[in-house]
């Protein structure tokens, strides 16, 4: 939340030099404030694990949202129960009139297809040219961020040698950027993929900052310049166990290219709980997104741009 200062007050130049968000006493008086509406699209198979690790990151906020949860009408998936996605979910024709402070668009277990290739695929790219106009700032996450690459900048997806998964750690590039605010100069975050994009492809379009990267694990955090599309290729979300049960899970279906998911277990055994080493970067990266690129961003009126 920001700060209210004295009009007049000479910290809060200060401040403002490092991207404090500091209001004065005229701009208190005037500011109206009213819920944030936020619209995931869920594509992740478990949705409601999904939901819970989403729900989770974006909470660390004094900003009221409310939350509009979105799924393809194109495809509809067996993990998640008809009724559950009946009661709590809409589609895109439901939702298409309106106008959403923030839109976040989850990571999906189909990277291995051509983007051409995944059913929904129509679907999500006339929701990802809906966005430009009809929302304030998106975050796209893992698959998402790649499919938002693709989409956006026509960058495409490379396959990796084996799976990426584990805890990695990550450089700040640009630490006066809002979006890193109090990040330390390294920190580790989850990734679990089997593509990229690769960093020097990004670095090619001069309309995007690579905000944090990692030696292993290739580029984490990635945004325009106003932020309007914000890119995260791996999943500060996840909880303690997740990558733990996809590990698990790949070893039950008898796939023979599954690894120890890297810097997880102590010792690399799979028999001990995983140290949790990424939350509080992850708590920060989802508030500065609400507070930098949504709320002090978005007008109060949606409806009127």
């Amino acid at each position: 939340m920001p700060i209210k200062v004295q009009n007049n007050l000479p910290a809060k130049k200060i401040l403002e030099d490092e991207n404090i968000f500091v209001m004065d006493e005229n701009r208190a008086l005037s500011q109206e404030i009213r819920p944030l509406q936020i619209a995931i699209l869920n594509l992740m198979p478990l949705k409601e694990a999904t939901e819970v690790q989403l729900l989770r990151s974006l909470s660390n906020t004094p900003l009221q949202v409310d939350l509009t949860f979105l799924t393809t009408a194109s495809y509809v998936g067996t993990n998640t129960a008809a009724s559950h996605l009946d009661k709590f979910y809409q589609n895109f024709d439901e939702v298409k009139h309106r106008k959403f402070d923030g839109l976040v668009i989850t990571g999906a277990p189909v990277e291995k297809m051509e983007f051409e290739e995944v059913e929904y695929w129509d679907e999500l790219k006339s929701i990802m040219e809906w966005s430009k106009k009809s929302v304030t700032s998106t975050l796209h996450i893992c698959w998402g961020a790649q499919a938002g690459m693709y989409y956006h900048f026509g960058l495409q997806k490379e396959l990796l040698e084996k799976k990426l998964s584990g805890i990695y750690l990550h450089e700040v590039l640009h630490r006066r950027h809002p979006l890193v605010r109090g990040f330390d100069d390294v920190f580790y975050a989850p990734h679990s993929r089997y593509t990229c994009v690769p960093l020097e492809k990004i670095r090619e379009k001069k309309e995007l900052t690579i905000l944090a990267e990692s030696e292993d694990a290739g580029a984490f955090l990635v945004a325009t310049e106003d932020c309007k599309q914000v890119f995260v290729f791996g999943h500060p979300e996840y909880d303690r166990l997740t990558l733990d049960e996809e590990y698990k899970r790949d070893i039950r279906k008898g796939l023979t290219d599954v690894e120890v998911p890297c810097n997880y277990y102590p010792n690399d055994d799979t028999t001990r709980r995983p140290l949790l080493t990424w939350r509080s970067h992850a708590n920060a990266l989802y508030t500065n997104w609400l507070n930098y690129f949504v709320y002090q961003v978005t007008p109060y009126d949606l409806d009127a741009n």
